[in-house]
């Protein structure tokens, strides 16, 4: 079955770095196009950044540009975010997303805290 795992979220101060993990099993995900998206208590799920299969493509949404870069390891089945220049309003837990057969598929999320 689908499995996505993600890792590597914490508390950080405003400006740090983190970087996030996602392991993926159960699908050929050298084949398929990954996306990380946030959501915040309250609030919707939102796209941040996303991946096509021989990363030669990646897209992000507008709050992030510039700031944070997604990438993949086919070899280990694994995607990754860094994230650099965090703020406050970064603070959310990230998921880690494929769209595969008709469904949407979530791993467990990693909470990220910017605060001082």
């Amino acid at each position: 079955q689908v499995q996505l795992v993600e890792s590597g979220g914490g508390l950080v101060q405003p400006g740090g770095s983190l970087r996030l993990s996602c392991a993926a099993s159960g699908f050929n995900f050298s084949t398929y196009y990954m996306t990380w998206f946030r959501q915040t208590p309250g609030g919707a799920r939102e796209f941040v950044a996303g991946i096509n299969w021989s990363s030669s493509n990646t897209v992000y949404a507008d709050s992030v540009q510039g700031r944070f870069t997604i990438s993949r390891d086919n070899a280990k089945n694994t995607v990754f975010m860094q994230m650099s220049t965090l703020k406050p309003t970064d603070t959310a837990v990230y998921y880690c997303n494929v769209f595969l057969g008709g469904f949407n598929y979530w791993g467990q999320g990693t909470q990220v805290t910017v605060s001082s």
